[in-house]
């Protein structure tokens, strides 16, 4: 594989900007729609148990073709293939805005989750392959982390103005003009690669496991409605365990994987990865149920909400960027550690949040706590998750972070819906205010996310102290 970089200074910024533009638009799609979600309930007569579709029909997506989106930019170009998802991306954005169904809407998500998809893995390894010295690399990271972190709060901030004052569609059209800059961008700044190998692709494989994610997911939402032993539920978890262990095992079999198995032979590989379910599980889950106890048990409005999620934003691109000299030198574990246990501590203390709590005295100190723990965490992931391997598998490593990473996004948001509502409507059953039990189920989940963090920790004491 190689790739001409021109003009080392210029170029290498530019390339720089591009990967970090397209993964803050990947990030801010999944999150700026949150604070939209009441808007869009409203306007277009969701169901109520359907409205969580908005969201996970664009995880589900991402995290099902992300391993071959990363194939993709492995064997027929990386270049060619970030300018393919940016365009899908911004298409998707522009039918989503202007959806008038639930239906079209949830489908405009999925698609745009097909072009994150594509696109994510591409602008990973594009780093990876631009940025070969390991002081260069880790501030690359560094930054690429700090984008990636802070664009999830930035998104509900962005979200609030643009609802407010432009409404919800607003939200996803916004995406148009920074598509078209991003392929303008993508054209002028990108080396294209090239490759020899065999251009065949396990396309059953993502399927398979995008339909096993899609079930399990289902089955999970609708838990707490049908009850585990529905036939809905039990034959959902069923069908997904079927298709995972179908999938793991063609993967044995396949003489072109989509996700060689081999690769987890790399412990750093394999640690970092089950660090990032368990970190981005938490982030992804606070995004969505802080902004409901600010709206919804506090009484901000979108607007304050958003701007309520500043401190959260600050911190995470703060953490990210600061240990970017540190990881190189002390390797990712202790900063794993640290920062897992800082976010821990946030999520504990924001979990305590009610209807007669105060933004300065239940939201201020532990968002800024958990902005700094997982800014330092999003960065020694993504370094300990992609050093060391193969130049010809850096898009199976970046693909596989980003699978994991949105697996986590699409299940321990569910996993904590679950749990928020059934304590809500048991508190609901005994007669308790409908703030109180919101706020009661809220803080359950956030608790929870708490809980994903120190797993995290644990999970990180395998990760070998240098990459």
């Amino acid at each position: 594989m190689t790739a001409t970089l021109g003009k080392p200074g210029t170029r290498l910024g530019l390339v720089l900007a591009v990967c970090c533009l397209a993964q803050f638009m990947n990030v801010l799609d999944a999150s700026v729609m949150n604070v939209a979600l009441p808007s869009i309930y409203e306007e277009l007569r969701f169901e109520r148990h359907d409205l969580q579709w908005v969201n996970s029909a664009y995880t589900i997506a991402v995290c099902g073709f992300l391993l071959l989106g990363g194939r993709l930019a492995d064997l027929f170009g990386q270049r060619r293939v970030f300018l393919l998802g940016a365009a899908l991306f911004t298409v998707a954005s522009a039918v989503g805005g202007m959806a008038t169904s639930p239906g079209t809407l949830i489908a405009a998500r999925g698609f745009q989750g097909l072009g994150a998809a594509v696109m994510a893995p591409a602008s990973l390894t594009v780093l990876g392959t631009t940025f070969t010295d390991p002081t260069a690399r880790a501030k690359a990271f560094g930054w690429w982390s700090a984008v990636s972190g802070s664009a999830g709060a930035v998104g509900v901030l962005l979200g609030g103005i643009v609802t407010e004052s432009l409404g919800w569609r607003w939200v996803l059209l916004i995406n148009v003009p920074l598509g078209i800059a991003l392929v303008a961008m993508i054209r002028g700044a990108v080396p294209e690669t090239s490759s020899n190998g065999s251009k065949r692709l396990d396309v059953p494989g993502a399927f398979t496991v995008t339909i096993g994610l899609m079930a399990l997911v289902y089955g999970i939402a609708q838990s707490h409605e049908l009850g585990w032993g529905s036939w809905q539920v039990a034959g959902s978890l069923a069908l997904a365990v079927v298709l995972f262990a179908f999938f793991l095992r063609q993967q044995t079999v396949s003489d072109h994987p989509l996700m060689p198995l081999g690769i987890f032979r790399n412990r750093a590989v394999t640690a970092a990865n089950v660090v990032a379910f368990f970190a981005i599980a938490a982030l992804f889950s606070t995004f969505y149920f802080l902004t409901l106890v600010l709206q919804q048990v506090m009484g901000f409005s979108p607007l304050a909400t958003g701007l309520g999620y500043l401190p959260l934003s600050i911190g995470i691109a703060l953490g990210g960027y600061g240990v970017a000299r540190i990881v190189p030198k002390v390797g990712p574990r202790p900063v794993l550690l640290g920062g897992l246990l800082t976010a821990c501590a946030g999520l504990m203390w924001v979990s305590t949040a009610d209807e007669t709590s105060t933004f300065l005295g239940s939201i201020l100190v532990p968002t800024t706590l958990l902005g700094l723990g997982m800014g330092a965490v999003l960065n020694a992931t993504t370094n300990a998750a992609t050093s060391g391997v193969p130049r010809e598998q850096a898009g199976l490593a970046s693909g596989l972070l980003n699978t994991i990473r949105q697996m986590g996004s699409a299940i321990g948001l569910v996993v904590l819906a679950t749990m928020s509502s059934a304590r809500a409507d048991s508190l609901l059953a005994q007669g308790e205010p409908l703030q109180h039990a919101l706020g009661s189920g809220y803080g359950l989940a956030l608790f929870g996310a708490g809980v994903f963090t120190f797993c995290g920790a644990l999970a990180a004491l395998a990760v070998p102290r240098r990459s």
